[in-house]
């Protein structure tokens, strides 16, 4: 069988955490008189990293200190909504122990900052599972930018074009696509209609098998 390495985003694809990330930002936002449109959090957010989107919302007229303190403040936010009901995607933990029982390389390629990293893994235990996690500390560039698949394929010792994204977002597609990975679109933040030009689409990991993305190749 074709050995093929899988990198997975985080928000979005692991946990479905889009509706409190969002909750969190109108939050954020209406603190400092700002207002973000559905198409803007489509356009802006989604799939960035903090820096990036943080410095849009300002204009870009504030300085890397005050983006870092504004960064804090609203994943502070985030995690506070959801440490009671933050949940894995469904099937997952199988999918997982199904991959590691079939020597699949895994990784996690994600914007978010490494704190959420780390609530994600001691609220869901999952964090065994992987063999690298790249967080938004491993990138100069946010997705769209590839930058972060292509190191964390090079982490995994695996071609791009021998692995297989997971992800949520229209950005974190691009990147995966720009990669020259193959893209599972999860649908959890974009319809299955906004995500046809994935390879494959899925609602959730229930029943999902290795076999199933080999035939991607």
């Amino acid at each position: 069988m074709k050995k093929i390495g899988i990198i997975f985003d985080m928000d979005g694809v692991l946990i479905n955490s889009t509706p409190f990330h969002k909750l969190a930002i109108h939050q954020f936002c209406a603190k400092y008189n700002k207002n973000l449109s559905e198409e803007e959090l489509r356009k802006y957010i989604w799939g960035r990293t903090n820096r990036e989107w943080i410095g849009h919302l300002f204009e870009n007229k504030i300085t890397d200190a005050q983006i870092q303190q504004y960064a804090e403040e609203k994943e502070n936010l985030f995690r506070n909504l959801y440490e009671k009901d933050i949940v894995e995607l469904k099937g997952l933990t199988s999918f997982l122990t199904h991959l590691c029982l079939e020597h699949t390389a895994i990784a996690i390629g994600t914007s978010a900052p490494a704190a959420n990293v780390q609530f994600v893994f001691k609220k869901t235990g999952i964090g065994h599972f992987f063999d690298a996690v790249l967080d938004e500390t491993f990138v100069t560039e946010g997705k769209p930018n590839p930058e972060i698949y292509l190191k964390a394929a090079k982490v995994l010792n695996f071609d791009p074009k021998n692995c297989i994204v997971f992800e949520d977002s229209l950005s974190g597609i691009e990147a995966g696509q720009r990669a020259g990975c193959k893209v599972v679109g999860v649908m959890t933040t974009h319809t299955a209609e906004e995500l046809k030009h994935t390879d494959y689409v899925i609602d959730d990991f229930e029943n999902l098998k290795i076999q199933d993305l080999i035939k991607l190749f």
